[in-house]
């Protein structure tokens, strides 16, 4: 911006915060401590000279604006920090999955990719039985409402619009299979029938749904899926395929590869000891 536009736009916002605030010149002059011959001077219209550092800083303090705004800088009239509080904002977290800030970051994200990394297992192919194992003893919220939101996340999945992108660990769901670690205390039945479960789900929901499946043995950070690639794959020293089958995607993640796992070519029933 020129000059006088500066000057002109100084002018009009000094002039409209000093309404808000019900401040006359002699009232902004004590407050400031800037002369008030000078703020009739930066008030006049036919003033070209732009203020000095220090009075710009002086008015906005005491009109509760930014200098920025002041000077035609931002759109905002408000203080960084006071942005920030306003904009930043910090959920409280239950160990639940019947929380209500992920159902609204859910309604959010309606129509957009959603890349989802669980703790444990999927929320959207849990059986009831599953939950009321996971969920039992927490206190925050019954396992009723986790079914609840359980079934609400899966609803969600089958919106026509919907992408949803699950990377996970493959020990994380060898460990389930085979009832290890949290799961060492569920049975066998109720794993497989949970098994059985998230495989008719990511079936009946592929490609809305992916699972991804990598080896956290070498990947220290979850990989993002973004291209298929052939070759030859190995995961424990097994070779799994020469090339990926065509609704099993591979990609790469440094030297690392990642499985969209699928109930047509990933079948986990057989881990469970």
């Amino acid at each position: 911006m020129k000059k006088q536009e500066i000057v002109g736009i100084f002018r009009k916002r000094l002039l409209e915060s000093m309404q808000t605030r019900g401040l006359n010149q002699s009232a902004l002059s004590r407050e400031t401590g800037v002369d008030r011959s000078t703020l009739s001077q930066l008030l006049a219209e036919e003033n070209l000279r732009m203020p000095r550092a220090d009075t710009v800083a002086s008015l906005a303090r005491s009109l509760q604006v930014s200098t920025d705004w002041l000077l035609g800088l931002s759109q905002d009239s408000r203080f960084g920090a006071e942005i920030l509080r306003q904009s930043f904002e910090v959920a409280p977290h239950e160990q639940s999955p019947a929380d209500d800030n992920l159902k609204r970051w859910y309604e959010e994200a309606e129509g957009l990719k959603i890349r989802y990394v669980p703790v444990q297992l999927p929320d959207v192919v849990k059986t009831d039985q599953v939950l009321e194992y996971e969920y039992g003893e927490v206190a925050e919220r019954p396992v009723s409402r986790a079914k609840e939101q359980a079934r609400y996340h899966l609803n969600f999945s089958r919106g026509p619009d919907n992408d949803l992108e699950i990377c996970m660990p493959l020990q994380n769901l060898l460990g389930f299979c085979r009832g290890e670690g949290l799961w060492r205390d569920l049975g066998r039945e109720a794993r497989a029938e949970q098994i059985d479960a998230m495989l008719e789900t990511l079936e009946e929901l592929y490609p809305s749904v992916r699972l991804y499946l990598y080896d956290s043995r070498s990947v220290t950070r979850c990989p993002t899926p973004f291209s298929a690639r052939a070759g030859r794959r190995f995961t424990s020293g097994k070779c799994i395929s020469r090339s990926p089958p065509p609704s099993m995607c591979a990609s790469w993640c440094g030297t690392s590869t990642t499985w969209c796992a699928t109930p047509r070519y990933t079948r986990m029933r057989p881990w469970i000891s």
